[in-house]
């Protein structure tokens, strides 16, 4: 049985992941970390990863930067390898999460869906191809009313998906109101829609000469990314220490 350490266990994703582990045969949560214990999860909840003293096999983070650091420390003092799903860190933060690696096993990914991950691998191998064939490249990515950022992360990380298979000479450009010019062959149009309840969809479409190719991911329901953390979760349980990402996943399972 995989032992889980629920951290940012009453958040909303928090609430997620905790029912998903219930309908699960191989794991269960031993304990949650949350600053504000008001709900009966079925196992104890402390309010900070310091007063934590249960033992486990893997940590599954849903929280907040803000407790990035406190529980890096407790990760690598206890050797409890860590599934990391909290965005918005800081470089500083991510420097440490890859210094973390060294010590224990990390996995952390922008988007946790196994879709998206998925899909980052198709499109360097599509890029590799239609980019030198002239192809122009967009992203457009949507969201509901109440996200506060843009371009979203899983945008960015598709970009620099593309990026990276094709030696990291595209620029992004974000606007296009602010100048009357044409199109530069090397770049990646990133465009950010905001409306509704809409979970998160995302279109990648290469341009070309008389054809388009348009790849598509749509997320109906936050519980896609929930699933993810907890494929991760049985993945990272026992690894030898090292920064995974969600790409080792794909590949244990294929």
């Amino acid at each position: 049985m995989i032992r889980v350490i629920m951290h940012g266990c009453n958040g909303h994703m928090g609430q997620v992941v905790t029912g998903l582990i219930k309908e699960e045969t191989d794991m269960e949560i031993v304990a949650g970390i949350d600053p504000v214990d008001c709900r009966d999860n079925g196992y104890p909840v402390y309010a900070s990863v310091g007063d934590c003293d249960v033992e486990a096999d893997v940590v599954i983070d849903f929280a907040s930067a803000g407790a990035m650091d406190a529980l890096l420390a407790f990760g690598v003092e206890r050797r409890i390898p860590m599934v990391l799903c909290t965005t918005g860190l800081s470089a500083e933060q991510l420097r440490a999460v890859e210094e973390a690696g060294k010590k224990v096993a990390v996995l952390r990914s922008a988007n946790m869906s196994l879709g998206v991950n998925l899909l980052l691998k198709l499109l360097k191998e599509a890029a590799g191809v239609l980019a030198p064939a002239g192809f122009d490249i967009e992203i457009v990515e949507k969201h509901h009313n109440r996200k506060v950022d843009a371009p979203s992360g899983t945008a960015l990380a598709l970009a620099d998906s593309i990026n990276e298979s094709l030696d990291n000479v595209y620029e992004y450009k974000f606007d296009r109101s602010q100048t009357r010019e044409k199109r530069d062959r090397k770049e990646i149009g990133i465009s950010a829609v905001r409306g509704g309840t809409i979970v998160g969809d995302h279109d990648v479409i290469f341009a070309g000469t008389d054809e388009v190719i348009t790849f598509s991911h749509t997320a109906y329901s936050r519980a896609i990314f929930g699933k993810g953390a907890v494929s991760a979760a049985r993945f990272l349980a026992g690894r030898p220490a090292g920064y995974y990402q969600m790409s080792d996943v794909i590949d244990a399972q294929s």
